[in-house]
């Protein structure tokens, strides 16, 4: 059956300018680092991507060894472009990354020239299009001169494989070096991409201010810290659960006491303010505007619908942020 996205998508979403760029990203993007890969049926993850949609997220992120196996996110995706989102191109954002472990061999990792370049050219093709509108290192390398990598971004850009560049995990003296030699090259960094959220708070530690004095976005990966900052798991770990069926990114014995202790306290505020725990948790990472958007990912539809109720939620008091720095304290 052909789709046809909803009409009242551009109402449904709110969007911040990604830093000094034109480039507007919704407050919400989809992730598809999960559930895209061969452990999702293909149903499932199109009707995850059209209600996404549907409802304004026009970013989808992904990286070439997304998966399992390495690579499956982005060829299921080069399906799903062309029987869905192939009309609607020139009204998405499509992101992928290079950096982690991807083929056998010393060319297949890190931030050489060689790796960058060959991964760009195999993510394109499984992804069926002509270009990524931004394209990242996913991880700094220490061996590789990061004047190396960020030539290669600048490369990849002047050649048409991207629209845009971005860096990803980069701690805040990194994260000003690199952005100083994309601007030297003529590549403004567009974007940093990091995890971010209540339970892991990093970025607050000179991050944030790097991204803003050099107006560069920011857009943070896990900010419901891997399922933790849901519902799923107040009463114990549900055997649907990530935890419980793929245990790949939270593993069950990560999942202590103490940290229930400040999820319940969490839920309790969230509650309050009449909000599910991850709306609270989504707006809490959103509520300064020097992060562009939040990453979600869903392994169901209505995990999108919840999560975007978030971006109208009521604004948080100081009262409210105070409690929220005691809890997690």
């Amino acid at each position: 059956m052909t789709y046809t996205a909803a009409e009242n998508r551009y109402d449904q979403m709110q969007y911040r300018r990604c830093g000094a760029s034109g480039v507007k990203l919704p407050m919400l993007s989809l992730g598809l680092w999960h559930n895209f890969g061969a452990i999702t049926p293909f149903e499932t993850q199109q009707s995850i991507l059209r209600t996404a949609f549907d409802h304004g997220v026009t970013h989808f992120d992904l990286a070439n060894n997304y998966g399992p196996p390495y690579g499956e996110a982005e060829r299921n995706f080069g399906m799903h472009m062309d029987r869905d989102w192939r009309p609607y191109r020139d009204e998405l954002i499509l992101s992928t990354k290079a950096g982690y472990d991807m083929w056998p061999g010393p060319y297949g990792n890190f931030g050489s020239r060689k790796y960058l370049i060959a991964s760009i050219d195999q993510s394109l093709k499984r992804m069926h299009v002509d270009y990524v509108d931004i394209f990242y290192h996913h991880r700094p390398d220490p061996d590789t001169p990061l004047e190396e990598t960020m030539a290669a971004l600048d490369h990849i850009v002047r050649s048409g494989r991207a629209l845009y560049v971005g860096i990803s995990n980069y701690k805040p003296e990194q994260a000003k070096k690199a952005i100083a030699i994309l601007r030297q090259l003529g590549t403004p960094c567009l974007i940093h991409q990091p995890n971010y959220s209540m339970l892991n708070r990093w970025i607050e530690g000179g991050l944030t201010d790097v991204l803003r004095e050099e107006k560069v976005g920011c857009i943070c990966f896990s900010p419901l810290s891997g399922g933790l900052l849901t519902d799923r798991y107040l009463n114990g770990i549900p055997a649907d659960s990530r935890a419980g069926h793929d245990p790949r990114f939270l593993k069950p014995d990560s999942i202590t006491e103490e940290k229930l202790t400040v999820i319940r306290a969490l839920n309790e505020l969230a509650q309050k303010r009449g909000q599910k725990l991850s709306q609270m948790a989504l707006q809490w990472v959103l509520r300064d505007e020097v992060v562009t958007s939040a990453l979600i990912g869903a392994s169901r539809p209505q995990q999108i619908l919840d999560n975007i109720e978030a971006v109208n939620g009521p604004a948080f008091t100081q009262e409210e942020l105070s409690a929220i720095d005691a809890i997690l304290a």
